[in-house]
């Protein structure tokens, strides 16, 4: 097939925006925003949680909360099961019927509850029970976000030599190194400005200065674990490490660790970005990869679907706009571009890495972060950066957005933990035991060896069927509050129903080990009392007046 990669952005952006300025809207009539009414960001404005936010500042913040590593990944594993024109058209599809609309749901629907969780809506709209397995379900969710993420990285890190147009490089010892710098860059920084005090003006600046400088010293200082330390091999070590830095990272004070972590982050996702949208429409790149595949080995059907999660929707988005942005909204009318906006350019972000494997030498293709940083490469040639340090880019961008979800994960893990202890007993969990507990299931599943392009549909179905959930709460109220369903209630029959058959075909799948197979049969079950629980409940008759 004749394609060039510029005709795809052309296309994406086109539909991207098209439904934007049609659909959005529609759907903003149908869940009656109206900027005369007072947003809980203004109502109770205390400086701390609750702050009215400038909608191209919440905009730019919620992106990239909601953008890490599962738009990147899961559209090249999938591509390499199907080919990439499958996964391009479920991406399109998935934003802009589902994905945009369930966060944008979510989002409204926490403004409109005082910007409670969307947890706390299941609980008042469908009761205490189902806000109880409700809180289990996204706990086990978690769980697997945390064993498929900590595999990447730790295999990433361990990469060997590669040769990218003539130059040999080993990108996984010196990515590795570039990434410990980077968190330890993000702890100075932290340091400087609540211990020291020193003004964000001054260390902003040269933590970006500092961070592009990380790319140089990784190479010059390459980091590599050897087999045998404390009997394991190098990747269990790794492990180990990424997920003590989950630990470390979920009781860490947000100031003093993780919004100067975040920050940096954000730095190089909008540089991703920028190479990226120059690639795809100037790179000149030919299209070497297969956009379809006769005889795959997975049924596309529902597989290819719970695959690519994050880049087409994702339930995980739902926490973000119910946690953390929805107590920033200034005023309603700002939902849209934030809400639906915002995954439209995570859309943006899985075809640029779909884009990736589009360009990848056929060896590359099995190995989603090699072909990622490959493809990164390639594209900031364009802009004259040596290969060498293209690459180096690439893995260290992926290896940013990891940890930017590993702990975002792992804190909420923690936080609904000692929640769901709290909610059921007279006891408090302390937040170590919570954060420990969290990384124990994914660390012997890890420790097991099970291969995470395993776990990887398991992590999809359950981010998936947590949409699902989710957009049913958010049409339990509306229907009890006399607002309209139907736009709703249909991606959520289709996302339900892949998902759904996902997880039975997880659970009795005999190649699965065994932990693997017991979370899913978990998900399974919790997921579907909470499906029964809430349908029961969107039968109540219509209320009289919209909330």
């Amino acid at each position: 097939m004749d394609v060039q990669l510029w005709w795809i952005g052309m296309g994406a952006v086109g539909i991207f925006a098209a439904a934007h300025f049609t659909y959005a809207r529609f759907i903003a009539r149908w869940m009656n925003v109206d900027d005369a009414r007072t947003t809980p960001a203004v109502l109770c404005n205390d400086g701390v949680d609750h702050v009215p936010t400038p909608r191209g500042a919440l905009f730019l913040q919620h992106f990239s909360a909601i953008s890490a590593a599962g738009p990147i990944v899961g559209p090249i594993v999938a591509a390499a099961m199907f080919g990439w024109l499958p996964g391009l058209l479920w991406i399109l599809f998935g934003c802009v019927v589902i994905g945009a609309v369930h966060d944008f749901a979510a989002l409204t629907a926490s403004v409109r509850h005082g910007a409670k969780t969307v947890a706390e809506i299941v609980r008042e709209h469908v009761g205490r029970e189902a806000w109880l397995l409700f809180v289990v379900f996204v706990w086990l969710a978690l769980s697997l976000v945390v064993v498929n993420f900590t595999d990447v990285t730790a295999k990433a890190f361990l990469r060997g030599q590669l040769e990218l147009d003539g130059a040999a490089v080993v990108p996984g010892p010196a990515v590795a190194s570039s990434s410990m710098l980077y968190l330890l860059l993000a702890l100075v920084m932290g340091l400087l400005q609540t211990k020291w005090r020193v003004s964000a003006r001054i260390v902003a600046p040269l933590g970006v200065v500092a961070l592009f400088a990380l790319l140089w010293l990784g190479q010059a200082w390459p980091l590599q674990l050897t087999d045998g330390t404390l009997g394991l091999d190098a990747w269990r070590q790794w492990v180990l490490l990424i997920l003590g830095y989950c630990c470390i990272a979920s009781v860490a004070p947000m100031t003093l660790f993780l919004q100067p972590r975040g920050f940096l982050g954000g730095v190089l996702l909008w540089c991703f970005l920028v190479v990226g949208i120059i690639g795809l429409f100037f790179s000149g790149e030919p299209v070497r990869a297969a956009a379809w595949i006769d005889t795959p080995v997975q049924p596309l059907l529902p597989v290819l679907f719970v695959t690519i999660a994050c880049g087409a929707c994702s339930g995980f988005h739902g926490m973000v706009c119910s946690g953390t942005t929805s107590k920033q909204v200034a005023r309603e009318g700002h939902m849209q571009g934030i809400g639906y906006g915002a995954m439209l350019c995570e859309g943006l972000v899985a075809i640029i890495a779909l884009a990736t494997f589009m360009i990848a030498a056929p060896s590359a293709k099995a190995d989603p972060s090699t072909t990622f940083a490959s493809g990164i490469a390639r594209f900031a040639a364009t802009l004259g950066i040596p290969p060498q340090l293209g690459l180096q880019f690439g893995f260290l961008a992926l290896a940013t957005f990891i940890y930017d979800t590993l702990d975002v994960c792992t804190r909420l893990g923690r936080y609904l933990l000692q929640e769901l202890v709290a909610g059921t007993t007279p006891w408090k969990c302390p937040a170590w035991l919570a954060t420990l507990i969290t990384v124990a299931a994914p660390g012997a599943l890890l420790l097991s060896g099970a291969d995470y392009t395993v776990a990887w549909k398991v992590f999809g179905a359950s981010n998936q069927l947590l949409a699902g959930l989710t957009l049913l709460a958010v049409a339990v109220w509306l229907r009890r509050t006399g607002g309209r369903v139907w736009f709703l209630l249909l991606p959520m029959a289709f996302i339900l129903g892949i998902t759904l058959t996902a997880l039975v075909r997880d659970t009795i799948h005999e190649g699965n080990p065994p932990l693997l197979r017991g979370i899913a049969a978990a998900l399974l079950i919790v997921g579907t009392t909470v499906l029964v629980m809430s349908l029961l409940r969107l039968r109540v008759a219509r209320g009289t007046q919209a909330r």
